[in-house]
């Protein structure tokens, strides 16, 4: 088989023999791995395209495991996890995990959560991108014009970063932590509020019906996500 290399690291084997018949069914090459260990000798050895890693391991916790994989590797790491806290899909996202799905999870949407990752995976691996067009929204990150059905819309130089810095990481999760030390600053981790106030700027200002946004998602607790339309 000739697809995109997952490589999978859990301990459970109805959900490895689920996965590996779904995701072969869909063309992708599957290698399980059933210990963190195993998963981290197994990703130095095969480096696949996306790892998908769980986070009750047997031998150490998966965040551990992700972070071991950070050290050396950008590829897209997907957790799916009984684990349904806010505090644990921070601790994940933080460590370097891209996404996030909680066990039963939908096949469909597991499906194009991977869809998703190869994307990013595909653009971090070929030059910068410099534009970013989702639907209606158009956003030149050399020019810091961004433009809405062809029309400029007018952003202040703070939205234009935020709003810079999730398309620069598209269809990834990231931490309410993670943005606002990358676009305010360190000694900003504690503002979410501040970092909510935007947001809603930057919807209302881009999206259809703020309220129902389908660019800039909110991930509850946990952060945000810039979304591109297949």
């Amino acid at each position: 088989m000739t697809g995109p290399h997952i490589l999978v690291i859990d301990d459970e084997p109805q959900i490895l023999r689920a996965l590996r018949t779904i995701l072969s069914a869909h063309k992708y090459r599957v290698t399980i791995a059933q210990t963190g260990e195993e998963g981290l000798a197994l990703a130095a050895a095969e480096h696949p395209d996306i790892i998908i890693l769980d986070l009750g391991l047997p031998d150490m916790d998966g965040i551990t495991v992700c972070a071991h994989l950070r050290e050396w590797t950008e590829i897209p790491i997907i957790i799916l996890s009984v684990r349904n806290q806010e505090q644990d899909k921070v601790k994940a996202l933080d460590k370097g995990a891209d996404d996030y799905l909680v066990k039963p999870f939908g096949i469909e949407e597991l499906l194009a959560r991977i869809r998703v990752a190869l994307r990013h995976l595909a653009k971090s691996q070929g030059d910068h991108e410099t534009v970013i067009t989702s639907g209606p929204i158009e956003i030149d990150l050399a020019r810091h014009i961004v433009t809405l059905d062809g029309a400029e819309v007018k952003l202040t130089a703070t939205e234009f970063k935020l709003l810079a810095y999730l398309a620069s990481h598209t269809g990834r999760v990231l931490t309410h932590q993670n943005i606002l030390s990358n676009v305010w600053g360190p000694e900003y981790l504690e503002n979410v509020e501040y970092l909510r106030v935007f947001m809603s700027q930057l919807r209302k200002k881009l999206e259809t019906d703020p309220k129902q946004p389908r660019y800039l998602l909110s991930e509850p607790g946990v952060g945000y996500r810039f979304v591109t339309e297949d």
